[in-house]
This record gives C-alpha cells, sequence and structure tokens, in this order.
C-alpha cells in the first residue's frame, strides 16, 4: 500500500530525477503558516466528510488565510492523478479505486456546512475512466445546485483529452456558472511541464464550452517562472481571447519538492502589474495577476466583479 505522505510514493515517476535547487523566495512571495480557529472548523468540516482538498494536495501557499475564511477548493474523483505534470505536487499513478457514487451528495453537504456563497470543485485526471469523469463532475454540481441553490459554482476541469469532446456536454447542461480549465503554460514548454497534455486541445476545450453556452463563463490560468518569456506569456493572452476566454489568472510557479520542475525565477510585482495592463488592454472581463494567485484564490469576490463587467458591458448594469 502506497504512503502518499512519502514523495518517493507520492511520485514514484520523478523519484530518479536529479533534484532542482529550490531558490529562497523573495519577501513578496511569504505567507503565514496555516492555523486558527476559522481553519480548524473548515479542515473538520472536509475530514468529517472524508473529502479532498486540492489546498492541501497541491500545497497552496494561501490554504491558511483561504481556509480561515471558510473557502476550500473540493477535489472529487480521487486523489491519485493519472497524469505526471512536472509541476504539479498531486500523487500520481494508477487510482487505486473506482468513482465514488456518495461523493457527489458529500460535497454538497460540506459546501452546505460551510455556508459557502461560491464553491470551486476541481479534480484529478482520470483517464482511467471512459468519460474523464464527466458525468462526476455534472453529478457533483447538481448536488450542490439542490442543496444550496444559491451558492455559484465554480468546477476546474481536467482536459478529457482521452474521451470524445462531447463528454463535456454533460458538464454544460449541469449549469456550472464558471467554467475553468488552466492552460498552466506557455506552449512551448508543454513536453517538459505538462507532458500528458496538449495546449490547442486544451485552448479548444474552453471554446467549445462557449459555443454550446455563450452565456457561461469561461476561465483559464496559467504560472510564470518556469522559464517562459513575456513574449510568450502575451501570445497566450491573444489565444485565450481568440476561444472567448472570460477570465485569466497569471501566478508565480513555486516548487513543491527538489525532484518537480525548477523554478526558473521569481517574476516581480510590477511585471504581474504590467501583465494585468496588457490582459484587460486585450478584452479580458476579469484578471488576477499577482504573485500568488492561484485559479481559486478570492474566486468568489472575482466571479461577482466579473458577472459585474460583463453586464455592464452587455449594458445590463
Amino acid at each position: 500500500m502506497r504512503d502518499l505522505k512519502i514523495p518517493e510514493q507520492r511520485h514514484p515517476e520523478k523519484a530518479n530525477r536529479p533534484d532542482n535547487a529550490q531558490p529562497k523566495k523573495p519577501s513578496w512571495i511569504r505567507v503565514k503558516a496555516p492555523g486558527g480557529k476559522g481553519y480548524a472548523e473548515t479542515h473538520k468540516i472536509m475530514r468529517d466528510n472524508g473529502l479532498v482538498t486540492v489546498c492541501e494536495e497541491a500545497g497552496c501557499p494561501n490554504v491558511g488565510e483561504c481556509w480561515s475564511q471558510g473557502h476550500a477548493t473540493m477535489m472529487i474523483m480521487g486523489e491519485v492523478c493519472t497524469r505526471a505534470c512536472t509541476f504539479c505536487n498531486i500523487a500520481t499513478g494508477k487510482p487505486p479505486e473506482d468513482l465514488d457514487a456518495f461523493e457527489p451528495g458529500r460535497v454538497a453537504h460540506a459546501v452546505q456546512k460551510l455556508g459557502l456563497n461560491h464553491v470551486v470543485i476541481t479534480s484529478v485526471d482520470r483517464d482511467d475512466i471512459s468519460d474523464g469523469g464527466a458525468e462526476h463532475f455534472a453529478q457533483t454540481i447538481r448536488a450542490v445546485r439542490h442543496r444550496s441553490p444559491k451558492t455559484t459554482i465554480e468546477i476546474l476541469t481536467p482536459d478529457f483529452i482521452k474521451c470524445d469532446m462531447a463528454v463535456i456536454e454533460q458538464i454544460i447542461e449541469a449549469r456550472p456558472d464558471v467554467f475553468n480549465h488552466n492552460l498552466e503554460t506557455v506552449p512551448g514548454l508543454y513536453p517538459e511541464v505538462r507532458p500528458g497534455a496538449r495546449y490547442f486541445h486544451s485552448l479548444r476545450l474552453l471554446q467549445r464550452v462557449k459555443e454550446l453556452d455563450p452565456s457561461m463563463f469561461t476561465k483559464s490560468g496559467i504560472m510564470v517562472g518556469l522559464g517562459e518569456d513575456e513574449q510568450a506569456v502575451r501570445q497566450v493572452m491573444d489565444d485565450m481571447r481568440a476561444a472567448d476566454i472570460d477570465f485569466l489568472t497569471i501566478g508565480q510557479y513555486l516548487q513543491p519538492t527538489p525532484k518537480h520542475h525548477a523554478v526558473d525565477r521569481f517574476v516581480t510585482p510590477d511585471e504581474f502589474n504590467s501583465y494585468e495592463k496588457a490582459a484587460y488592454g486585450k478584452g479580458f472581463h476579469m484578471v488576477s495577476a499577482t504573485p500568488l494567485t492561484r485559479s481559486s484564490y478570492h474566486a468568489g469576490d472575482d466571479f461577482a466583479r466579473l458577472r459585474d463587467a460583463r453586464n455592464a458591458k452587455l449594458g445590463l448594469a
């Protein structure tokens, strides 16, 4: 039985890779260690409902702040991913279990218990399942909607690259408020950073969501500091706008362990400000570009601003 707390067992495909040095983080990256009453209450609700969070599994630096406010990103379909992206801390390999039919109900119960106005639901990749887990996503959305009809729902999906693209139709029919799928990096770095994925497939997935439902908000994000240059980042922005993506997030890549992809550099706050201005200039309705930005960070507040921004453009404000 694998112990997923041991790095060598968590990422067996990385065990024989040479170590990459982990540079000291600059002052603008450091955050407080998690703790406090709100954090403990959120932690208890997650454990009581047998739920996994990407906050813990991916080692998010914002877990202390978000959990203290009762915000957590639920990760469905298990805790073992069938991909082996070199930036990611989620355990990899062959998932030991089938999908849990009761998981959508447990997620819905936790959302209700936390009293969330906005929930983000993500997952591991499940290339071992014929529809990639699309129906499971749809069931989870419906369960949350039934228990908490006023809660807005954001999903952060895998790319479903091994499936017919039609599988996403059942997710769209379940009516999430935001459909998020991260491109993660610039196309030139895909072979070493995201080897199991294809840049244009991910872009096409988001474009297809808009074709199926033009009113649905779409969102995507990339990390910087992986070795990309500014021109490549701006080209990704153009590609996203060509696919009519509404919301862009850009954050600093942080290396989980010495076996993961090396941090090329720490992008400065001024550079993030420049990216934000450029993205708004290209037509995004909402942009979050800071060193600590992650897909789910302040997602509820950002969704409200995104909705207001698009309504204003459509003259509905």
